[in-house]
């Protein structure tokens, strides 16, 4: 185990326990410092999930997207009219 730097102990200290970046400077890789109750969780799959997309997921995708892509912007509302009016 290799002890921390004051430079890196000032860096997780400041950086409000939000994981914390290093970067090699000769190879430019980049290194992300996180406790590591947070690693063992992320290694056994509690934060990253690899498999299908569920439908809730998928929804919740597709309602980011839209907001992204301003579909949430109040002129937008003509659109919401135009297809109550085609069902009718």
């Amino acid at each position: 185990m290799i002890p921390l730097t004051k430079e890196i102990q000032k860096a997780i200290k400041d950086s409000h326990e939000d994981p914390v970046r290093l970067v090699d400077p000769e190879t430019k890789v980049e290194y992300v410092v996180l406790p590591v109750e947070t690693f063992e969780l992320m290694r056994k799959g509690r934060y990253y999930d690899d498999g299908p997309l569920t439908e809730a997921e998928k929804n919740a995708l597709l309602i980011e997207f839209g907001r992204r892509a301003g579909w949430d912007d109040p002129e937008m509302d003509i659109y919401n009219d135009l297809v109550s009016k085609e069902k009718s």
